[in-house]
């Protein structure tokens, strides 16, 4: 039995509360699953949507965790738009449960594109490149 995930803010009668966010860092196996996490935290619109949740987050053992692939057999019921699926996709990819396209990255805007790049970075344990503006 799945449990619905509360949304990422806390909640104002538990001002203590660990955020979504942070539970699910907590739980990620890996260094894909903590690297897929972050950026959809970083992204901060999706993870906050009620269907998403429900597609991503379960309660299992008493932890809240991703279901990445659920969410991967879900991605197209969702009502997505072009940028947000684009970018779930390659968060999906990045987890390994989905195979995107790079050309995906046509359908995200500037702060999309620079998280999944960050993202593929921190797979490759590089912090070293900037990624921002040019001069």
């Amino acid at each position: 039995m799945t449990t619905p995930a509360t949304s990422s803010c806390t909640p104002v009668d538990e001002p203590h509360a660990p955020q979504l966010g942070q539970l699910l860092v907590g739980s990620a196996a890996g260094l894909r699953d903590r690297t897929a996490v972050r950026a959809l935290i970083e992204e901060e619109k999706l993870l906050v949507r009620d269907n998403v949740r429900a597609a991503l987050v379960t309660k299992q053992d008493g932890v809240m965790t991703c279901r990445w692939e659920s969410m991967a057999g879900r991605l197209y019921s969702l009502g997505l738009d072009d940028g947000e699926r684009a970018f779930l996709g390659l968060v999906l990819s990045i987890v390994g449960v989905r195979q995107s396209y790079l050309s995906a990255v046509e359908h995200l805007d500037e702060r999309r594109l620079k998280i999944v790049l960050q993202a593929m970075m921190r797979l490759n344990g590089n912090d070293r490149i900037a990624i921002g503006a040019r001069l």
